[in-house]
This record gives C-alpha cells, sequence and structure tokens, in this order.
C-alpha cells in the first residue's frame, strides 16, 4: 500500500490471537499521487485526519492490549487519532516500530507515481515488482513484514506464560472479556466466519492487536500470510479485491491461533479485508492510486 496507512486487527485469543490491521489516513502527497514511502514524512490532510476520525468511531468499542503503529508521522497521527475515539484504552501506550515502515521507494520518493511506471518500464519491469535505485525489493519488504509478525507471535505466548505462572492455570484474568469483542465489520463480514474462526476456543484473548502501517507494507504483509502461512480467506473475497491496495484507514481482522505456543505453525484466518464501511460519509476519495 503505497504512502497511505493501513491498520490491521491482530486477535491472539487463548492459544490463539487476533490482529487489526488500519492503515492510515491521506496526506497531501496521497492526493497528488506523489510517492511518499519512507523519505518523505507528511502529516495528514484534513481529508485524512477526518478519515482516521471514522476508522476511531468504527473501532471505539473494540478493546486493544497492545497498539503498535510505523515511526512515520502519517501513522503515528492516525494511530493516536483511532485511540482518542477509543472507549476502553485512550490511555493505551502507542509503540511506534520502524518494521512497521512503507516500502522504501529510493530515488523515486517524492516523484509522482507516474515517474515510477516510467522507471519501470524503461527497465523492462512491471510497476509492482520493479525496485527504483535505493529502494527496497519486495522480498525485503515481506521479510520486515515476518520478522515483526513473529515479534507479536512470541509476544502472545509470553502473556500466556506470564498467566499461567501468576494463576497455575489459563485463567483468563487480564485477558479480554467477551463483552469488548465488538467488532463492528460483523454485519459486513460472514458473522459465521468470524464465530468458526475461533474453532470452538475460548473467546478470551491474550492479545488484541491494533497494528496501524502502510498500503504497500501491508499488502506484502498480507501476502507472506496467504502464500507463506497458508492464511484462510473469507470465501467471499474475489482474487482482484487480494490484490487491490486498501483505502486510507481501511480495516482488516485477523485471528491468529498458536496452539499450545507453537510459533512456527501459526492458524490464521482472515475475518475481513481492507473494511471501508465506516468511510463512505467521509465524502472524499478514500481509495489511494495502485502502484502494484
Amino acid at each position: 500500500m503505497t504512502s497511505r496507512m493501513d491498520s490491521s486487527l491482530l486477535h491472539f485469543p487463548q492459544e490463539a490471537g487476533s490482529s487489526c490491521q488500519d492503515m492510515r489516513g491521506e496526506t497531501r502527497y496521497n492526493k497528488d499521487k506523489i510517492l511518499q514511502g519512507q523519505g518523505v514524512d507528511e502529516p495528514l490532510s484534513a481529508t485524512g485526519f477526518r478519515q482516521a476520525d471514522a476508522a476511531g468511531l468504527f473501532l471505539s468499542n473494540v478493546k486493544f492490549t497492545h497498539v503498535f503503529s510505523s515511526d512515520l508521522l502519517r501513522a503515528k497521527q492516525t494511530a493516536a487519532t483511532i485511540l482518542g475515539k477509543n472507549k476502553f484504552c485512550k490511555d493505551l501506550e502507542i509503540k511506534y516500530d520502524a518494521r512497521l515502515r512503507e516500502r522504501k521507494y529510493g530515488v523515486a520518493e517524492g516523484r509522482p507515481l507516474t515517474d515510477l511506471k516510467a522507471m519501470a518500464k524503461a527497465a523492462g519491469e512491471q510497476c509492482p515488482s520493479f525496485t527504483p535505485s535505493g529502494g527496497e525489493t519486495l522480498d525485503e519488504v515481506r521479510e520486515r513484514a515476518r520478522d515483526f509478525f513473529e515479534f507479536l507471535c512470541r509476544l502472545a505466548v509470553e502473556l500466556e506464560q506470564k498467566e499461567q505462572d501468576m494463576h497455575g492455570a489459563p485463567s483468563r484474568s487480564s485477558g479480554t472479556s467477551e463483552e469488548q469483542l465488538v467488532f463492528p465489520w460483523t454485519n459486513h463480514c460472514s458473522e459465521a466466519e468470524l464465530s468458526s474462526s475461533n474453532g470452538g476456543a475460548s473467546k478470551i484473548l491474550d492479545a488484541n492487536i491494533l497494528v496501524v502501517s502502510h498500503g504497500a507494507y501491508m499488502r506484502n504483509w498480507i501476502g507472506y500470510f496467504v502464500s507463506d502461512l497458508n492464511c484462510t480467506l473469507p470465501t467471499n473475497l474475489t482474487k482482484s479485491q487480494l490484490s487491490s491496495v486498501s483505502p486510507n484507514t481501511g480495516v482488516s481482522h485477523f485471528i491468529i491461533k498458536l496452539e499450545n505456543g507453537n510459533l512456527l505453525k501459526p492458524e490464521i484466518t482472515c475475518v475481513c479485508l481492507n473494511q471501508d464501511s465506516h468511510l463512505v460519509d467521509v465524502g472524499a476519495e478514500c481509495v489511494a492510486p495502485k502502484v502494484f
């Protein structure tokens, strides 16, 4: 996802997990179709703040245990705005991580998207896989995503172990109760899918994590989930939807099960991808230009 921000809800229930990814709002450069990558650290535009407000209201009844964000300004502002609307965790610390930064586009950063396309054409390559001088390859971006996801899995397992050490059994007293699992997208996604993804496990979560990142980065992360970890996708998801770029502040929700703390074989279910119903009344172009 190019210069926009994406957010993901990652859910880690008992022997499982959940994550919500949310994409950052629009900046002036988004509107003008200029690549930002990592080198252009623009703040959100007025429209971007409205998008972040809408995402915050959309997620206001979800109690997060952790919030992680890219350390780029547009992501920081989106994460802070979302958390500021939350009914349960306004004071939760946002942890910034450079591994969540947008893909680096090297010499193409700060230049129109058309320039990147022209560079790719001159090199005889397709824009999605083309790496400008000084930029990151898709494999390098995916490696960052893999490293961060494995960090989240270790975090969930450590929480489980601490709980057992304190209580002698997985009582889940410090987890997130079922009453606080008010996910607003059940009206837009299959509720059967959401319930079946729990696989009969307890609905008490060890970790309910909000991740705020960027378009191209999140697209690579989702590609890693699907191709490397065999993520289960919604039954009604089309191939074009899977390969499309998320809208600004689009929300995706994943449930991750780590049976018996096994970090090597996470079981991942995508509940919804690039959810954007909260943007209906924002009244601006919400979809960022496709880079690949």
